[in-house]
C-alpha cells in the first residue's frame, strides 16, 4: 500500500465520522458515511487476496444500498413534514426507513449476512475498526432520532440479534467471524435500550468498543486467525494470554469484570420500563454467546497444546504488549468498581 494512503484514509475516516457525529442536518450525515464508506474500503481489500477483493465488495454494496435508504427516508420526511433536521423524524414511513438503513449499516439481525464475511476477508485490525469505530455514526444517528423509533420493532430487532449472534457463533473455529457474531450479539443488548435510554445505549457501545478493541489488538499480538493458533500462542506470550482470558470474561459480562457492568444497568432499566420478559430472554440468550467466550478462553490459556503442530512455526523471542493494549485490557477488567458513578451519569 502506498504510503500516503495511509494518512490520507485515516484522516477521511476520522473527517467522514465527525461530520456524521456533529451535524444537524440529513445530507452532512449521508456525506459523513459515504466519506466513511470509500475511507475503508481500501483497508479490506489491500491484501489483493481474492477473499479481501469480495469482502471489499460485500462491504461496498450492502453500505450504498443502507446508504440510499438513509437518503431515501430523509427525503421522504422532508416531503411530508417539510423538515431536513435530524432530531424531527416524525413520519412514520420514514422512520420505518431509517431503521432499517441503519439496521444494515451496524449488522442488526435480519440485515446481518454481510458483516461476518466482511470481517473474515479482513486484517485483524481492519476488523477492528469494522467493529467499533464505523458502527459510531450510524448508532449516533439511531441515538438522535430514538424519540421516533418504534420500540416494538427494536425490541424483536434486538432479541433476533442476541439469539442469532449467540447461536451462529457456537460453531465457529475463525477467531475474526466469533467476533463478529459477538459484535451481532451486543448489539441486541444496544438496540434493546436504545429508545428508553439512549445515554445507557451509548456507554454500552463505549464499554464494547473497549472490551473488542482490546481482543483485537491481542490477537493481533500474538497473530491468531484461528483457535489452533491460540492453542499453540501459550508458551510464546504467557502474560498477554492470561489477560486475553480475562478480558473475553470480561466480554461474555461476567460479574467480577467490566462487561458485567452494562448488562446490568440494562436489566434494571428494561425491569423499570415494564419489560422483565425481554429482560429476561435477552440474559437467557446471552448464555449461547458466554459459550464460545468460554471456549475462547478455555483455548487460549487452559488446555497445552500438543507437540507436533502442522502450521508454521514463529520465532520465540520475547514479545511485550504494546502501551494500547494494556491500557485498553485494563479498562475492560477493572471498571466495574465505577458502577454507581456510571449510573448516576446514564
Amino acid at each position: 500500500m502506498n504510503p500516503y494512503a495511509t494518512p490520507i484514509v485515516t484522516f477521511s475516516l476520522i473527517l467522514g465520522t465527525t461530520i456524521t457525529i456533529s451535524s444537524n442536518h440529513w445530507i452532512l450525515a449521508w456525506t459523513g458515511l459515504e466519506i466513511n464508506t470509500l475511507a475503508i474500503i481500501p483497508l479490506i481489500a489491500k491484501s489483493h487476496h481474492p477473499r479481501a477483493v469480495e469482502a471489499a465488495t460485500k462491504y461496498f454494496l450492502t453500505q450504498a444500498a443502507a446508504s440510499a435508504l438513509v437518503l431515501f427516508s430523509s427525503m421522504t420526511n422532508a416531503w411530508a413534514t417539510g423538515q431536513w433536521d435530524i432530531t424531527q423524524m416524525n413520519h412514520p414511513t420514514s422512520c420505518l426507513l431509517l431503521t432499517a438503513a441503519i439496521a444494515i449499516k451496524l449488522g442488526l439481525v435480519p440485515f446481518h449476512f454481510w458483516f461476518p464475511e466482511v470481517l473474515q476477508g479482513s486484517p485483524l485490525m481492519t476488523a477492528l475498526l469494522l467493529s467499533t469505530l464505523m458502527k459510531f455514526p450510524p448508532l449516533t444517528l439511531l441515538l438522535l432520532t430514538s424519540k421516533s423509533l418504534n420500540p416494538a420493532l427494536l425490541t424483536t430487532m434486538a432479541l433476533a440479534s442476541a439469539a442469532l449472534g449467540g447461536w451462529m457463533g457456537l460453531n465457529q473455529t475463525q477467531t475474526r467471524k466469533i467476533l463478529a457474531f459477538s459484535s451481532i450479539s451486543h448489539l441486541g443488548w444496544i438496540a434493546i435500550i436504545l429508545v428508553y435510554s439512549p445515554k445507557l445505549a451509548l456507554l454500552t457501545f463505549y464499554l464494547y468498543a473497549i472490551m473488542t478493541s482490546a481482543v483485537f489488538m491481542a490477537l493481533n499480538k500474538i497473530k491468531a486467525l484461528n483457535l489452533t493458533m491460540i492453542l499453540t500462542s501459550w508458551a510464546k506470550t504467557p502474560v498477554l494470554n492470561a489477560t486475553l482470558m480475562l478480558v473475553l470474561l470480561s466480554l461474555a459480562g461476567l460479574p467480577p469484570l467490566t462487561g458485567f457492568m452494562p448488562k446490568w444497568f440494562i436489566i434494571q432499566e428494561l425491569t423499570k420500563q415494564e419489560m422483565t420478559p425481554a429482560a429476561m430472554a435477552i440474559a437467557m440468550l446471552s448464555l449461547l454467546s458466554l459459550f464460545f467466550y468460554l471456549r475462547l478462553a478455555y483455548h487460549s490459556t487452559i488446555t497445552l497444546p500438543p507437540n507436533s503442530s502442522n502450521h508454521m512455526k514463529q520465532w520465540y523471542t520475547s514479545k511485550t504488549p504494546s502501551t494500547p493494549t494494556a491500557i485498553l485490557a485494563s479498562l475492560s477488567i477493572f471498571l466495574l468498581p465505577l458502577s454507581p458513578m456510571m449510573h448516576a451519569i446514564v
